[in-house]
């Protein structure tokens, strides 16, 4: 099937796409566009934009973890710690009842700081420095294959939980007295981002993967009028911007990720002026 789809986008009439390797890019893109704009737009609504910020930065943290373990591939590492930062923010929010950027700040900081320390003993920070800017255009269409599962998982539990994800965004304590189990839906929600940053993080980069979570969300919010429209802007917004970014980056020589989200702020921008106040 893999071979099939690269077929098909050889026939495109454009230079870059006889290449392999913009092939997968591009395929990535487009698994990352639905992941993306899913979770982004519940990342906006559930105003956990720090959080999932943490959640990118924990990613140094991982790596170490799995320098210190001996680990070749640092993905596994990363993607156990992202999750274990993820509860421990939630458990501690729930245990100490203090707000939410205190308790994302102290976990972020502390978290980073350890990362930092362990990579740059000896000097040895700089080859770990491609996890900060990311690189799409090295993905293998083995990772292109694991990221279309990630994403059918990801629709599954959307399919599963969003109902009650989207009550709890508005209401809590509505979505308490009906029988929901919230602590729940709030740790799958927690774990699937935490999963999904971290897959993500080598090919788009520390610095700016929360930009690419939060800007095409946060221009659908600026001219959606409803939650239909909202996703749907959120997955329009992300689209152009994933598939644009891609191929300017290819004529420009620049990161793929950066460009992407310079794209998705100049999205965000636009709507900004445009947007009916009140909104």
């Amino acid at each position: 099937m893999y071979e099939n789809i690269s077929a098909l986008i050889s026939l495109l009439p454009f230079s870059w796409a006889q290449y392999a390797f913009m092939q997968n890019a591009l395929l990535a893109v487009l698994a990352v566009v639905p992941l993306f704009s899913l979770l982004g737009a519940m990342v906006v609504n559930n105003q956990m934009a720090f959080f999932s910020d943490t959640l990118g930065h924990s990613a140094l943290t991982g790596i170490a973890i799995g320098v210190i373990a001996g680990v070749q591939n640092p993905t596994w590492s990363m993607l156990i710690f992202a999750v274990f930062i993820a509860m421990v923010v939630t458990f501690i929010k729930e245990r100490t009842g203090s707000s939410a950027d205190t308790i994302i700040g102290a976990v972020s900081a502390t978290a980073v700081a350890l990362g930092i320390v362990i990579l740059s003993k000896g000097g040895g920070f700089a080859r770990y420095s491609r996890y900060l800017v990311g690189d799409l255009l090295s993905i293998t269409p083995q990772e292109v294959s694991a990221l279309g599962l990630v994403l059918l998982a990801v629709l599954v539990l959307w399919y599963i939980i969003f109902n009650q994800l989207l009550l709890l965004s508005i209401n809590p304590s509505l979505a308490g007295s009906r029988g929901f189990k919230v602590k729940l839906v709030e740790a799958c929600f927690a774990i699937s981002l935490a999963l999904v940053v971290t897959f993500t993080i080598q090919w788009i980069g520390i610095l700016i993967i929360n930009a690419l979570l939060v800007l095409p969300a946060a221009a659908a919010r600026n001219i959606a009028a409803g939650m239909r429209s909202y996703h749907l802007w959120a997955f329009l917004i992300t689209a152009v911007c994933g598939v644009s970014g891609l191929i300017l980056s290819y004529y420009w020589d620049t990161a793929t990720g950066a460009t992407i989200v310079l794209l998705a702020a100049l999205c965000y921008i636009f709507t900004l002026m445009i947007r009916q106040p009140g909104r």
